[in-house]
């Protein structure tokens, strides 16, 4: 099957791809308990291989194993983040040691508690991942400030009103 587009996979970083098996250049064989990211584009599909381009510009070849979980994004506005809803948020430490969110993937009901809590990142050096119930949405004019709850914890992030959300 050939693909007539190319397709941006960043957002798969957020689901857990353990039920891949990753072959990279044909080398290494991920581990089916591994987690294995991956971002960049598809550029074609030959059969049950996908050839992605990954941002440092390296072909890599992934082989999916026979019931792979595959999910893709759509564009949403911050107006979409509602309380109740199970967001994924990569943001930046601040100085003050508050967090400022790059992007927010807001989850469909079926993705509660994917990789529930507050972890380093891969998007940016640094970068941060808190994946959560929104508990609280403070709307000001350059943003949103996101209260957080996940486990027993909970994480304040402000979301600037240019931040990136996505759905799925």
């Amino acid at each position: 099957m050939k693909a007539n587009y190319k397709m941006t996979v960043a957002a798969l970083a957020g689901v857990a791809l353990g039920a891949l098996a990753m072959m990279v250049s044909g080398i290494a064989t991920a581990l089916a308990q591994d987690t294995v990211r991956v971002r960049g584009t598809i550029e074609r599909i030959d059969g049950s291989t996908y050839v992605v381009k990954a941002r440092d510009g390296a072909e890599l070849k992934v082989a999916l194993a026979d019931n792979p979980q595959i999910a893709g994004v759509v564009k949403a506005s911050l107006s979409d983040i509602k309380q109740g809803s199970f967001v994924g948020v990569t943001a930046m430490p601040q100085a003050d040691g508050s967090q400022s969110a790059l992007e927010v993937h807001i989850f469909p009901e079926a993705m509660r508690g994917t990789g529930e809590g507050h972890y380093p990142w891969d998007l940016r050096p640094q970068s941060t991942m808190t994946n959560a119930n929104v508990e609280q949405v403070v709307t000001a004019v350059d943003g949103q400030t996101l209260t957080l709850k996940y486990k027993d914890r909970e994480k304040k992030i402000f979301v600037p009103a240019n931040t990136r959300a996505q759905i799925g």
